[in-house]
């Protein structure tokens, strides 16, 4: 195969992996470009260098999650916080940014309890909107009562600015609301939290099974890829809380460490 076509064929496999709810077992020719990305480790640098030539980075390539990758801030396929706030019918505020942050913190969290649930590529984690929602508000509870007990309940301590200096704005908007017609609120915590969770169920990283506690979602490999790549940079806060009882009954938390630009481009 000629150079020319070496190079077509890693573009044919990105352009797959761009597909978020596409697999392998579903398509022939893209379980045959991965296997060659497993197999040929010229081919394997060839998708790699082309990745880099659109601002991209391959995170991982298997025949369950087929090829994921993520984009830098430069790429143009990059998910800018105003397209973000489009899908899912806000405005992208600085205010609702961090409360949206903050679900796919919580939903991260709860899918991938335990570090090994992230090794362990037939693990599939389970979340339901009310328990990110009431996960949330308890790291906000815990974040509000470790400022007061500080003396700092006006001004957090500046040596302390990833969690702590935003739970104000979650633990004062409630919990949940409906409009003059019935309809839940979509500007209340739940409603914000349901919102995320559908985008990422949009986006190939959950799949809704169920309608029970605000709505269900199971996790997919390419979900377990990207929250393992981020992880090392999302979760020490919440553990440094103490934060470690889940109330969905999904397991233990381990953290590391977050800080609120880290999603903001969501």
């Amino acid at each position: 195969m000629s150079a020319s076509d070496t190079a077509a064929e890693a573009s044919r496999l990105i352009g797959f992996g761009l597909r978020p709810k596409l697999v392998p077992s579903r398509d022939e020719e893209y379980r045959r470009l991965v296997r060659r990305f497993r197999a040929d480790d010229e081919f394997a640098a060839v998708t790699a260098a082309v990745a880099r030539g659109l601002d991209l980075v391959i995170l991982e390539v298997t025949e369950r999650t087929g090829a994921v990758v993520a984009s830098t801030e430069e790429s143009v396929f990059a998910i800018r916080m105003s397209d973000y706030a489009r899908r899912t019918g806000g405005e992208g505020k600085a205010h609702e940014r961090v409360l949206h942050a903050l679900a796919h913190l919580g939903a991260a969290a709860l899918a991938f309890p335990r570090p090994a649930d992230l090794a362990d590529e037939s693990y599939l984690g389970r979340i339901t909107v009310e328990g990110v929602e009431a996960f949330v508000r308890q790291a906000a509870t815990a974040l509000a009562e470790s400022a007061t007990a500080e003396g700092e309940d006006t001004d957090p301590s500046s040596d302390r600015p990833g969690l702590e200096t935003v739970w104000r704005v979650y633990a004062r908007r409630a919990r949940t609301g409906a409009t003059g017609d019935g309809r839940k609120l979509a500007s209340s915590t739940t409603g914000i939290v349901s919102k995320a969770v559908a985008f990422l169920a949009d986006q190939g990283l959950l799949v809704r099974t169920g309608d029970a506690r605000g709505g269900t979602y199971r996790t997919t490999p390419r979900y377990r890829a990207q929250v393992r790549e981020a992880g090392a940079i999302m979760f020490e806060e919440l553990l440094a809380l103490g934060i470690t009882a889940i109330t969905d009954g999904t397991g233990t938390l381990a953290a590391v460490e977050w800080a609120p630009d880290d999603i903001a481009k969501l």
